[in-house]
C-alpha cells in the first residue's frame, strides 16, 4: 500500500513539473533584426523535432526572462528525470486508459469553455461566455478586472491538470485535492493548496466550519470512497463534502467542483457543472446543508437536474444532444 501511494505521488508530483515546464517559453534565443526593430526567437526540441519560435519584440526584461526560463526549464527536466527513475526502480509500469475514459477525456476537453464558464458564473467572476473563451484562447479582453481573468486562466489550468493521463489513472486523494486548490489560487494566496489554519465565514449564514484537520479529511475522505454508493452519487458526496468542509483558505467550491469531476471522469461517467440559470438555487440550497437542517434537499435537487448517465458513453451522438441527454452532469 505504501508503495503504491508513494508511485502516486510521484505521478502527479510528475505531472506538476510537466504542466510548469510546459508553461515556460525556453530555448536557444536568436535575435532578428529587421529595420530598426529586433524580435526575440527561441530554438527548441520536441519529440525529437526541432523547432523555432516567435517571442515577441526585444527588450532587456524579456531577453532575461527567456534566459532565466531556461535554465528554470533544465532545473524542471532534472526532476523529471529523477521521478522516471525512481519510478522504474518500482517497477511502475503506464496503465491504459479504458475507452470510455478516454472519451469522457475528451468530451471534458471539447466542452472546457462551457465548463469554466458555468464555475465561473458559480464564483461571481463578471465575465461573459465569449470572454472566458477568448481568455482560455489566450486573447484580449476588455471590462474585466485582472482578479477575474486570474481566476479563469488558474482554472484552464487545473482542468489541464486533472484531464492528464497520470493524473486521471491517480486516486481522488487529499495530495489531488490540495494540488487543485493550489493551482486555482495561484497568484492569490501565498497558502494556496494547505489546510487553512484561520476561521473564515460564509456569506449568507451565521454558520461557521470548524478549523479543518488534516488527518481527520482523509478519515473522512475515506469514509465517502468506503460507502456503497454508486459513481455519481459518490462525486455528489465528495463535491458537497469539500465545499463544506471549506480545507482552504478560498477557493474551495472551485476546487470542489474539479476535484469532483476528477472522480467521476476516471470512471467515465461524465462532468459536473452547475448551469448559469440554476446557480442561485443552488447557492440557496447550499445554507441548509452548511448548517445540517437539511442535507438531503441538495442532493436531491442534484439527482434531478443531471438527467440520466449511460453506461456506455461511447455512443456517438452529435454534440447538442450528446451534451444535453447523455454526458453532461447539469446540476
Amino acid at each position: 500500500m505504501e508503495e503504491k501511494i508513494e508511485i502516486m505521488n510521484l505521478l502527479q508530483s510528475k505531472q506538476v513539473l510537466e504542466h510548469e515546464l510546459q508553461s515556460l517559453v525556453y530555448g536557444s534565443v536568436e535575435i532578428r533584426e529587421n529595420e530598426s526593430n529586433k524580435y526575440i526567437y527561441v530554438h527548441y526540441r520536441e519529440d525529437g523535432v526541432a523547432l523555432t519560435k516567435y517571442v515577441g519584440e526585444y527588450s532587456d526584461e524579456l531577453y532575461n526572462l527567456v534566459l532565466n526560463n531556461s535554465i528554470k526549464a533544465k532545473q524542471l527536466k532534472k526532476k523529471i528525470r529523477e521521478i522516471i527513475k525512481k519510478l522504474k526502480q518500482l517497477n511502475y509500469t503506464e496503465e491504459e486508459l479504458s475507452e470510455k475514459v478516454e472519451q469522457n477525456i475528451d468530451f471534458a476537453k471539447r466542452h472546457l469553455v462551457d465548463t469554466i464558464y458555468k464555475q465561473a458564473i458559480l464564483e461571481g467572476v463578471a465575465t461573459t461566455f465569449a470572454d472566458t473563451e477568448s481568455i482560455i484562447e489566450g486573447g484580449k479582453v476588455n471590462n474585466m478586472t485582472s482578479e477575474d481573468i486570474l481566476k479563469i486562466v488558474n482554472l484552464k489550468h487545473a482542468w489541464e491538470f486533472i484531464l492528464n493521463k497520470n493524473v486521471i489513472l491517480s486516486d481522488t486523494n487529499f495530495a489531488l485535492l490540495c494540488e487543485i486548490n493550489k493551482m486555482v489560487e495561484e497568484g492569490f494566496y501565498y497558502t494556496a493548496g494547505k489546510v487553512r489554519n484561520t476561521p473564515v465565514t460564509i456569506g449568507g449564514t451565521t454558520w461557521k466550519p470548524d478549523l479543518p484537520i488534516e488527518s481527520v479529511i482523509k478519515e473522512e475522505l475515506e469514509e465517502i470512497f468506503s460507502k456503497e454508493l454508486d459513481d455519481i452519487d459518490r462525486a455528489i458526496e465528495l463535491l458537497l463534502y469539500t465545499m463544506k468542509k471549506q480545507v482552504f483558505i478560498d477557493g474551495n467550491k472551485r476546487t470542489a467542483v474539479i476535484y469532483s469531476n476528477h472522480y467521476l471522469i476516471s470512471k467515465g461517467k461524465g462532468i459536473i457543472a452547475i448551469p448559469v440559470e440554476l446557480t442561485e438555487e443552488f447557492k440557496d440550497l447550499l445554507i441548509p446543508y452548511y448548517e445540517g437542517r437539511d442535507e438531503k434537499e441538495i442532493k436531491k435537487f442534484m439527482k434531478s437536474k443531471m438527467g440520466s448517465i449511460p453506461a456506455d458513453i461511447s455512443e456517438k451522438l452529435p454534440s447538442a444532444i450528446y451534451l444535453k441527454e447523455k454526458h453532461y452532469m447539469s446540476i
